[in-house]
């Protein structure tokens, strides 16, 4: 899950692995596999930088 904040300044989460799209026109907008729209704050390139960390988070295995 990331943490992004919608245009009204509310925040909330969504689960990365749903993530079909993201466009920048100008506000950023993420399609989702479920077909679902968002329209955040942040830029393309800081959503695609936490899904990157969430990815790398649950993928880590424990002890190495």
């Amino acid at each position: 899950m990331i943490k992004l904040t919608r245009l009204n300044g509310e925040e909330f989460v969504v689960n990365a692995e749903l993530i079909q799209c993201i466009e920048s026109r100008p506000d950023t907008f993420i399609t989702l596999t479920s077909e679902d729209r968002l329209i955040v704050r942040e830029s393309v390139e800081e959503v695609v930088k936490r899904s990157i960390a969430y990815s790398r988070a649950i993928r880590l295995v424990p002890g190495l």
